[in-house]
């Protein structure tokens, strides 16, 4: 996340799973202004990511993933990146969906998402910002004490409606939260916008009050979570399956009892993969889960952890799937009842939906570290 976006740069990189990099014409200067403008139609809104040279062509995915190893793009030079697909067969349909100018200035590929799709997006993005919760408000006074003439003014500037019943500190950050992810959404067309991402922005939006940085912390934020909201669901499937391979080894009991109740693929699980455990932990659960699970990425990257001593002084070596294992955690931790009283899938999907408020993320973490001491080198 600590990258330099210079206010002189041609436009910002945002990544893509087919290794295609991407390009839109979104620069920090203007994301300092965001929700500043009045009301505009949602075509021009959609105009800011056609801004590319005359002369496009048409290009194979394939052939453009080659080069685009070579690009700027802090997604490629990510090593701890979570690779979506490796299926080339997959990624090189016959009908590009990309196309990439020649120009000298910069290379900038576009996908072939509508103005229809933008104004889709619109729609879904001011109904969830209109439901987003109030927990961070104890964290985030200055927010809370905003006047009733900024939260309005916010609200015109980005087209916000039905909002009247609520308080000015829930109008300014639903207006946040529209500008924020309608811009991530010109940034990175291919992904658009799904309903969970607010959930994962508006924690950012709490702590950090300059929507510019915001922006940018979201965008390093979504590198690793944007496959979660792919269409054809590659990352959420993988990511399932780890959790179903930690279970069953930890505890062959359960898994079998998951396989007779067809619940082995761990589908249940589905909502706290894709929105990083916010919907069942608080705000500031969220907050530690989050940054251990960062903490252990960052040390990754560091190189730590990777010796052999290095792992017998911290006991549990740092994983990327820090989440994983503290998902897994969370199912071994009902284990009884979901043997003794649950009989269908459905029954264990109302109670890991019915978790909010009630697990203790301290004791998450740490059966977390102990599954990852006993299988980060089986899993």
């Amino acid at each position: 996340m600590n990258e330099d976006f210079s206010d002189g740069a041609e436009g910002s990189e945002s990544p893509y799973s087919n290794g295609v990099s991407k390009r839109v014409c979104v620069m920090p200067k203007e994301l300092k202004s965001l929700g500043s403008k009045a009301e505009e139609s949602e075509s021009s809104n959609w105009d800011a990511v056609k801004c590319i040279d005359e002369d496009i062509t048409s290009v194979d995915p394939c052939l453009v993933e080659s080069e685009s190893s070579e690009s700027e793009s802090s997604y490629e030079e990510d090593p701890d990146r979570t690779p979506v697909s490796t299926n080339m067969e997959e990624n090189c349909g016959p009908k590009p969906k990309f196309a990439r100018t020649a120009s000298s200035k910069s290379e900038i590929i576009i996908s072939d998402r509508t103005p229809e799709d933008f104004a889709t997006w619109q729609r879904i993005i001011r109904v969830d910002a209109i439901r987003a919760n109030t927990e961070w408000v104890l964290f985030a006074r200055n927010q809370a004490e905003v006047s009733k003439e900024k939260a309005l003014q916010s609200a015109i500037s980005v087209g916000l409606k039905d909002f009247d019943h609520l308080e000015p500190y829930m109008i300014y950050h639903a207006a946040r939260l529209v500008a924020l992810l309608e811009a991530y959404a010109l940034y990175d067309p291919e992904i658009g916008y799904c309903q969970g991402m607010s959930d994962l922005l508006s924690p950012i939006i709490a702590v950090m009050e300059e929507d510019h940085e915001a922006f940018w912390c979201f965008v390093g934020f979504m590198r690793k979570a944007r496959h979660n909201f792919r269409l054809d669901e590659v990352g959420i499937k993988r990511q399932l399956k780890t959790v179903s391979q930690i279970i069953k080894r930890k505890d062959s009991h359960l898994y079998r009892h998951l396989q007779k109740l067809q619940a082995e693929d761990c589908f249940f699980l589905y909502r706290m993969v894709v929105v990083l455990f916010r919907r069942e932990l608080t705000f500031e659960q969220t907050m530690c889960l989050w940054e251990v699970m960062w903490a252990d990425q960052a040390a990754i990257r560091a190189g730590i952890g990777r010796s052999t001593w290095a792992r017998i002084r911290l006991h549990a070596p740092p994983t990327d799937d820090l989440l994983l294992y503290a998902i897994a955690a969370c199912v071994l931790q009902k284990r009884k009842l979901i043997i003794e009283k649950y009989s269908s899938m459905d029954e264990i999907l109302r109670e890991c939906n019915s978790m909010a408020g009630q697990l203790d993320v301290w004791k998450l973490l740490d059966d977390a570290h102990h599954l990852v001491v006993d299988l980060h080198d089986k899993i």
